[in-house]
């Protein structure tokens, strides 16, 4: 689906640093021109796909949506913009529009895959609650696992706050008395519900890492802080049109 007209000056703050005001008084000064021509005012209508924009001679190329795996490290938050912390954002230099977000997050200390995109409906069907789109992480605990852990997990977790989970697929990869490895399938996103999970059963997660979420599973050509763009395949599969 194209996108027929936009509004110049939306198309600036989408695709450049500039703001509204700012876009305003560069056609003021004879900047910005379309299909050649200089415009003195932002609050006419182009066609982003189709029409060609130049801000001090330099074109504006137009993307409507961007999609990015980003294999987030440690120590960074899923946000755009944080006074304390690096954002997940900030780590996609090659980005072209500013409106990109996390779909979703991981936590401060969560590695793995994350998606950033600024495909709000896509979103919103990976982390829908009606959706139960399967989320598989790999851990590490400490403290040892009830020998019926992995058919516990299975039918629902109660957390301490009396919620149950929605039945999750654990599968103990190794486990002795002082902790073990696993990996855990869930399908839905409550707060810190992984390490809750655990924690209900006695144990505390070291080491949390994100390797899928729905048909989207983290390239493991990419070590933590990089990123790539997702490939069309990738982004038909999230979509449900492959």
């Amino acid at each position: 689906m194209t996108e027929k007209t936009k509004r110049l000056d939306k198309f600036l703050t989408e695709m450049t640093d500039l703001t509204r005001t700012q876009a305003k008084e560069a056609a003021r000064k004879g900047r910005i021109t379309v299909n050649g021509t200089v415009v003195r005012k932002t609050d006419g209508k182009i066609s982003p796909e189709t029409d060609t924009v130049t801000l001090d001679g330099r074109e504006i190329r137009y993307t409507r949506f961007e999609y990015y795996m980003l294999n987030k490290p440690q120590g960074v938050v899923s946000a755009t913009e944080d006074g304390r912390y690096p954002t997940a954002v900030e780590l996609i230099t090659g980005r072209q529009r500013k409106d990109l977000f996390p779909a979703g997050r991981l936590d401060l200390d969560t590695e793995g895959l994350l998606l950033i995109t600024n495909d709000g409906d896509l979103a919103h069907r990976l982390l829908s609650p009606k959706k139960h789109v399967d989320k598989v992480y790999y851990l590490h605990f400490q403290g040892m696992l009830p020998s019926d852990a992995e058919q516990t997990f299975q039918d629902g977790i109660i957390l301490e706050d009396g919620t149950k989970t929605r039945p999750a697929d654990l599968t103990i990869l190794s486990s002795d008395k002082n902790g073990g490895k696993a990996r855990l399938t869930i399908r839905e996103g409550k707060y810190h519900q992984v390490k809750r999970m655990l924690e209900a059963c006695g144990c505390r997660v070291t080491y949390l890492k994100r390797l899928s979420m729905g048909s989207l599973s983290l390239d493991e050509q990419l070590k933590p802080g990089e990123y790539r763009p997702l490939t069309e395949l990738e982004i038909k599969q999230l979509k449900g049109e492959s």
